[in-house]
């Protein structure tokens, strides 16, 4: 993007953006700032590779930050229990092998909402001083297909951790752990008492809210 703004406009142009993703995270819902004036978005397209288009380019108020003026940011999650392949959701969803017991999955989803000590699904090695965050919404809910999505939102997130907070609910669906105990990791804990962090090709980003 900022390669794209800079071949439109002329000059480097720095971007801020809201919401940080690991590699191979989808983001369907980005929202990036710059300092000046919009350029249009069919412009900034012309310069961007196929996996990256943007959608609108608007003007914002002054001293608009789309990282630090954000109020809650939106992720999904997307699984599926197969023993095949599918070739379509390659890269886009989860194979889960060992079946989903999606009341237990329910279960967990149910105990997010709210204000909650998430060292446990972070990594341990980070720059983060502050692990509380709250949740305002967190499901999981059916698509197309037999995919269950996992749907979370809050006012901010640490590093890794819806893929950390879905491995370990699925570790709770595959009976390896059990609700209690994963309620119990939402006061604070150890980052190894927490299941194991899944991939980032079912992850995506899906809206900011301002």
């Amino acid at each position: 993007m900022e390669e794209a703004l800079e071949r439109r406009v002329g000059r480097p142009i720095a971007l801020t953006v809201a919401g940080r993703t690991d590699a191979g995270v989808h983001a369907r819902g980005q929202v990036c700032s710059h300092p000046g004036t919009p350029v249009s978005a069919g412009s900034l397209n012309a310069f961007l590779p196929d996996d990256v288009h943007v959608l609108a380019s608007e003007p914002a108020p002054d001293g608009f930050d789309a990282r630090h003026d954000a109020l809650g940011r939106t992720y999904r999650y997307r699984v599926y229990a197969a023993r095949d392949d599918r070739v379509f959701e390659r890269g886009r969803a989860l194979r889960w092998r060992y079946g989903l017991d999606s009341a237990a999955l329910h279960e967990c989803a149910a105990l997010l909402p709210g204000t909650h000590d998430f060292t446990a699904f972070t990594r341990t090695q980070t720059r983060h001083t502050h692990f509380k965050r709250t949740i305002t919404r967190s499901e999981w809910l059916e698509e197309p297909d037999d995919v269950l999505a996992f749907w979370i939102e809050g006012d901010a997130f640490l590093r890794g951790m819806v893929r950390a907070l879905v491995g370990t609910m699925l570790t709770v669906s595959a009976g390896r752990m059990t609700i209690e105990q994963f309620q119990e990791l939402l006061a604070g804990g150890h980052r190894r008492e927490a299941g194991d962090s899944v991939p980032a090709h079912g992850l995506y980003l899906e809206s900011v809210r301002y």
